[in-house]
């Protein structure tokens, strides 16, 4: 297939994450300040997109307080830089399993099952511009750790974010979530007007047990999205700036931040902004412009919006 490299690109910042990273490096953000405060550093240094998960302020475990969710949203806007919103919807959807030989009852510790309303209260309230939809259930590198995504709550927590007016970004983990998206579409759960850049996925390469990160499955992958869509891509740990050239060439956008990887070198810890400016330098040596938060917007059909009053 020929060469169709994308010429006006946006990055998005993972900022923290919800995996157990935050005792690997000082630098991964815990309390509603330290989030926001490096959400804004990584927009200074050219991320129109900030992608955010809370934890909790003094062990850094991940979170879904909606009070913790505020907090960040609040010092983000109230910032002296534009950035466009994203907030995670993937928590509330966890099970970890008994033993193989008695796998019921689940174990209380890491799982964590609510409701659709219950998991989308944070973005209701928040009022973000893009939330996540992970399109689909999935083994995890846990042993007894599953991702539980029915197409019922899929559908569900779709049809919330919808009349919401926020903009789902579905995040692919393998061409079958893909494959459902589309049924979301065709079912007009999820809008993907074409002016607004179609539906918006992210491409999660090398997540085990989900898509490997070797290009031919990634192709695979981008072959898979509907042309009208827009799409970012990332990979964990040492290929992360690997893939911020690779979904460029590939026709998409970029995501990078700690929640992928916690490393700008051999022996060296990043910053989310570190990790941004090495991903601008790469794009614009690619021959391409990275784009702001205000083009983005108009991009993607984004409404930016006050949070509903507590």
């Amino acid at each position: 297939m020929p060469l169709a490299m994308n010429s006006e690109v946006f990055i998005t910042c993972a900022v923290t994450g919800s995996g157990g990273t935050q005792d690997r490096s000082p630098h991964v953000p815990r309390s509603p300040k330290q989030i926001a405060d490096s959400a804004i550093a990584a927009a200074k240094a050219g991320a129109a997109v900030v992608h955010c998960h809370v934890r909790d302020p003094e062990t850094g475990k991940p979170r879904r307080d909606v009070a913790l969710y505020r907090e960040v949203t609040e010092r983000i806007r109230e910032a002296d830089v534009d950035v466009v919103l994203n907030l995670t919807a993937g928590m509330g959807g966890d099970m970890v399993f008994g033993s193989t030989e008695s796998p019921l009852p689940l174990k209380e510790v890491g799982t964590d099952m609510a409701g659709a309303s219950e998991r989308v209260e944070h973005v209701r309230q928040c009022l973000p511009e893009i939330c996540t939809l992970d399109c689909g259930t999935m083994n995890f590198a846990e042993a007894d750790y599953v991702m539980t995504n029915t197409p019922g709550m899929l559908r569900a927590m779709g049809s919330m974010m919808t009349k919401l007016g926020v903009k789902p970004e579905i995040e692919a983990f393998d061409t079958g979530h893909l494959w459902f998206a589309r049924q979301l579409v065709e079912e007009k759960v999820l809008k993907a007007n074409p002016e607004e850049g179609g539906a918006l996925v992210q491409l999660c390469m090398g997540v085990p047990w989900g898509a490997p990160d070797d290009l031919n499955t990634f192709m695979a992958m981008v072959n898979n999205v509907p042309k009208e869509w827009t799409f970012s891509a990332f990979s964990l740990g040492r290929n992360q700036m690997a893939y911020v050239a690779a979904a460029v060439l590939a026709g998409g956008n970029v995501r990078v931040g700690l929640e992928d990887n916690l490393w700008l070198g051999k022996g060296v810890l990043a910053t989310n902004a570190q990790l941004v400016e090495r991903a601008v330098t790469i794009i614009e040596n690619l021959g391409a412009r990275v784009i702001g938060p205000e083009e983005v917007r108009r991009k993607l059909g984004l409404t930016k919006r006050a949070p509903l009053a507590a």
